[in-house]
């Protein structure tokens, strides 16, 4: 829930967490520390992450209130950096977790984590999100460590030129081995989209891997970089992937879509190929599927 109000001349002088808690009834002073802390507090519409600051009569302020139990910390383990050389960083995003930063948080994203990371390093440059995975999808993402790195980067994933492949569990058999989704897509609902008449082009190959006695694994290369597109294009076909609720997958831990490689070639033409393991919410699920990989 995103809240909004005005410093008026009688909170002007208050600590922001005091005045947050004057200004929302529905906030503690406890929860005003939490959001400020987590980045989901803006003061006329900068980001504010310190409590003790004064707040002034006129001040615009927005707040992002967070569902119970929602915000977690990101701890990565050392073996989630998956590469790092002078120009990049890559990082097996966890499941659950945001690319980037919410009107509701900044910590506790890979964002976040990336900048952290950066200035442990003795680099003052931010974390440049140049492509994003769903919150619900884990895998390898690169985030480019300066300003040239990004533009190269970003015109990489732009012009196709990065092989991307995906790991889908879904929650049934397909009836080919090898098949190739072109539906166009467009945005259907808020949060939802689908295959619709004058929606973006698209383009997805996929191919079975194993077959178990309930769900199946499905090697997902994307042609195209549409939002939500693995998700959609199987959903078309009757194989909604398993914990993906929002398109009818069975209940899961987590959503069991996962990109497994990224391979491109950086600046100077050296071929780079980047591999993500499975964590173990989705290897358990394969392992009572009877599906070993």
């Amino acid at each position: 829930m995103i809240l909004k109000g005005t410093i008026s001349a009688g909170l002007a002088g208050r600590r922001l967490d005091e005045a947050l808690t004057l200004l929302f009834s529905s906030i503690t002073k406890g929860e005003a520390r939490r959001i400020i802390d987590r980045g989901g507090c803006s003061v006329n519409s900068a980001m504010v992450r310190v409590a003790s600051r004064g707040v002034r009569a006129g001040d615009q302020i927005e707040i992002g209130q967070m569902e119970p139990g929602r915000f977690k910390e990101l701890e990565l383990a050392p073996e989630d950096l998956l590469y790092e050389d002078g120009d990049l960083i890559a990082v097996n995003k966890p499941a659950g977790i945001n690319t980037q930063r919410t009107p509701y948080q900044l910590k506790g994203t890979l964002e976040y984590w990336v900048a952290e990371h950066f200035r442990r390093s003795g680099s003052q440059e931010p974390a440049r999100v140049v492509h994003r995975l769903d919150r619900g999808t884990s895998g390898v993402m690169v985030f480019p460590k300066h300003r040239r790195a990004a533009a190269w980067l970003s015109t990489a994933f732009h012009d196709g030129l990065m092989d991307k492949r995906y790991l889908a569990l879904v929650a049934a058999a397909p009836q080919q081995t090898e098949w190739l989704v072109d539906g166009a897509i467009g945005k259907i609902a808020p949060a939802r989209y689908g295959i619709v008449a004058g929606g973006r082009t698209a383009a997805t190959r996929f191919r079975l891997l194993a077959s178990g006695a309930c769900c199946s694994l499905v090697e997902a290369v994307p042609l195209t970089g549409r939002t939500h597109q693995i998700r959609v294009h199987l959903e078309s076909t009757g194989l909604p992937i398993v914990g993906d609720a929002t398109y009818g997958g069975l209940p899961a831990e987590r959503m069991m879509l996962h990109c497994a490689e990224l391979a491109f070639r950086n600046e100077c033409g050296v071929a780079i190929t980047l591999a993500a393991p499975l964590d173990a919410a989705f290897r358990e699920y394969l392992t009572r599927s009877g599906i070993s990989v």
